[in-house]
């Protein structure tokens, strides 16, 4: 192949790109006040080790559906519906049958955010929320344990900060981190959590 031909090639495919990337740019529509955006996020987090669920459990997966509304000023509300799950720290002997083998916290709650750049297609934000946690263990049996230490109700605070990145009409790519403070009979433990998913803006 001589030089004159990969010159042309590789032109060629400079304006291929170029064009493809400028019909793609002109496909995205970002929200506006007063749309409402669903969620759908893959999580891996980690209890630092103190508090009643920290000293047994240690990391694992989950997922989040979030919803968001926008209003002016940058601002949103939203509701959060997530599962963070932990497995035990330290593995018991299979004969263990009433050992705890892995861990759940059940959040649901509301949050806040202020957002940064909502008229590009990557929107920053930070969020804080509240809501209710619901704790359980699961046993080597299999067994759900409903009761004892590390299990039970209580209340979240969260923090954290959020990337949207449009794509495609109104789709962007979300990508999160939160940090859940855990009150359970008295104690906190902290729960750390990163997120990946997509997240679509309803139109009207």
């Amino acid at each position: 192949m001589t030089g004159n031909r990969r010159t042309m090639i590789a032109l060629a495919i400079a304006a291929g790109l170029a064009v493809g990337s400028g019909s793609h740019a002109a496909t995205v529509v970002l929200p506006r006040p007063g749309q409402v955006g669903f969620g759908m996020l893959g999580q891996f987090g980690t209890l630092l080790k103190s508090g009643d669920i920290g000293d047994d459990f240690g990391s694992g997966g989950g997922f989040a559906v979030r919803m968001r509304y926008r209003m002016r000023y940058e601002r949103a509300v939203g509701l959060t519906f997530e599962r963070h799950g932990f497995d035990v720290r330290v593995q018991q002997p299979p004969d263990s049958t009433f050992a705890p083998k892995s861990a759940a916290i059940l959040a649901t709650g509301a949050e806040i955010y202020q957002m940064f750049g909502t008229r590009t297609r990557n929107v920053r934000m930070l969020s804080a929320g509240i809501g209710l946690a619901q704790i359980t263990q699961k046993l080597n049996d299999g067994e759900t344990q409903l009761s004892g230490k590390g299990v039970g109700d209580g209340i979240f605070l969260s923090g954290g900060g959020e990337i949207e990145y449009f794509f495609w009409q109104s789709w962007a790519v979300d990508l999160s981190t939160r940090y859940h403070a855990v009150f359970l009979d008295g104690v906190v433990n902290h729960d750390v959590q990163l997120s990946a998913g997509l997240v679509f803006y309803a139109s009207y």
